[in-house]
């Protein structure tokens, strides 16, 4: 039975993507759906760009596609999702969260967003997001802040916190995010979404506006492992013309091995990730799951990831050294915005970043200006970087004991926002669990397991070994089958 267009919402991106490729529904009609959504549901603060004239053409063009039969080649065709808005496009405003790119349209699109437009993917908007994607709440958007569909007074987690609150709210079945030191893991879970960051590399990084150059890494967010290794199938691939850091490694069929039996799987349980720190109610979700991941054949192995505390000073210099690099070509002279009044170059560059930037991107931007300045590049940078590679190595020193290493997420569930307004070390506290992987450039995602305090969902992570994405879906494919968590939907949505 065909279900009627108030159902579309609750398909997950697989099953929609079937429906119209049996043309049991249409790219229009279901484009028109989730359009309305969105505007029902503007409140939530997940959309920063909306063009529904640029989006129902899309749509047609789709239609087209999918009425001479190209659905086949092209599992995705028709589909509707929105982007980060860290990505640039051309047909939608382009802000990164900033005031400094207040109403910027770009000439060209991110490869991601390109790969999934030559798919037929159907582009429902622009999502909001921390300001250049610095940030652990949302809130350093410089458009408001999102609000967490379970519970609005609370964070989504950042910075890709509008694509989670829009999947979790069925604005879409799916959305894009970027993945710095967690971005995508911590809102997937404090959401109740699944997302995925794949290898360092993997996906190309050509017109993701730049934060941490050797961090920065797209991936997809959805309600299943499934749907997350559809678009992530897509979105891989190398890019050397355009991103020199984009890995010669061919893209392949990420689905290929989801129904693979996990039996005999090794499950590495890191005994830093089970400290003091770690809230009780998610350390129950958590072996809750563990639990699950046992009676499906799986065996956990203790390992030790000795500097997983070491994993947030190495962060907090090396990124906000490269943001510093980075953002320095916001200067209000070629694009982006520029003061009004001025009295020569110098007081344009002052007044320009001072009136663009917000309080989080400007503290990011001054510790990675000082941790690079002449005296001190020796004692924290490059300190940092021989850090980091060490960490990396107790990466590697552990995956000779087990296949994959699961752990919390975030040490709590989603705060209230204005919670940590005042406090910006305990936002980057938060990122305690996931920073490691992000360093090690390690493929990491969050599966949805439960909840905890205020019903609020509990992620778990899945961290892999270099290149080993599908293995990880395929873990986190089998979870689902077994469990609903990813099923659950937040009250009146």
């Amino acid at each position: 039975m065909t279900p009627s267009t108030t159902e579309l919402h609750d398909l997950t991106l697989a099953e929609l993507a079937g429906l119209l490729r049996t043309r049991k529904v249409s790219a229009v009609e279901t484009a028109q759906h989730f359009l309305a959504r969105a505007e029902a549901h503007h409140a939530l603060g997940a959309y920063l760009a909306r063009d529904v004239d640029c989006t129902l053409t899309q749509a047609r063009a789709a239609d087209q596609r999918l009425a001479s039969n190209d659905g086949g080649q092209h599992p995705l065709l028709g589909v509707p999702l929105a982007h980060k808005d860290i990505f640039v496009t051309r047909d939608f405003a382009s802000t990164a969260g900033s005031r400094m790119l207040a109403g910027y349209r770009s000439p060209f699109d991110a490869t991601v967003v390109a790969r999934l437009a030559d798919e037929g993917v159907v582009t429902l908007g622009k999502l909001n997001c921390d300001e250049f994607a610095m940030g652990s709440s949302n809130e350093n958007s410089a458009f408001g802040p999102v609000h967490n569909p379970w519970d609005s007074t609370r964070t989504p987690g950042g910075s890709s916190g509008g694509s989670a609150a829009a999947v979790a709210a069925r604005l879409m079945p799916a959305a894009t995010g970027t993945d710095t030191g967690g971005s995508i893991r911590q809102p997937a879970a404090f959401c109740g979404v699944t997302g995925i960051k794949p290898t360092y590399g993997r996906a190309s990084r050509y017109g993701m506006v730049a934060f941490a150059s050797s961090l920065d890494q797209a991936g997809p967010m959805a309600r299943t492992a499934q749907d997350c290794a559809m678009l992530l199938s897509v979105m891989c691939g190398p890019d050397p013309d355009r991103d020199s850091t984009s890995l010669d490694v061919p893209a392949e069929d990420f689905t290929r091995s989801l129904t693979d039996s996990i039996t005999g799987l090794r499950i590495g349980i890191p005994n830093e990730f089970f400290g003091a720190g770690l809230a009780a109610d998610v350390r129950a979700a958590i072996d809750a799951a563990l639990a699950q991941f046992q009676q499906l054949g799986a065996t956990l192995v203790p390992i030790s990831l000795p500097r997983t505390e070491l994993s947030i000073p190495v962060y907090y210099i090396i990124a906000p050294a490269e943001a510093s690099s980075n953002l320095s070509r916001f200067d209000g002279v070629k694009f982006g915005h520029r003061a009004e009044h001025y009295t020569d170059l110098a007081d344009m560059y002052r007044k320009t970043r001072a009136q663009g930037f917000g309080d989080e991107v400007k503290r990011r931007i001054m510790i990675g200006t000082y941790v690079l300045s002449h005296g001190y590049y020796d004692a924290y940078y490059l300190q940092a970087q021989k850090v980091r590679r060490m960490i990396a190595d107790d990466f590697q020193q552990a995956f000779k004991q087990c296949d994959v290493i699961a752990g919390p997420v975030a040490p709590t569930v989603a705060w209230k926002l204005g919670e940590r307004s005042d406090d910006p070390v305990a936002n980057y506290l938060a990122d305690i669990f996931t920073l490691p992987g992000s360093l090690a450039g390690l493929p990491g995602m969050s599966i949805p397991v439960g909840f905890g305090a205020h019903h609020m969902p509990v992620g778990m992570q899945l961290l892999g070994n270099y290149l080993q994405e599908a293995r990880l879906l395929n873990v986190a494919h089998q979870f689902q089958q077994a469990t609903d968590w990813h099923t659950r939907k937040p009250r009146g949505f």
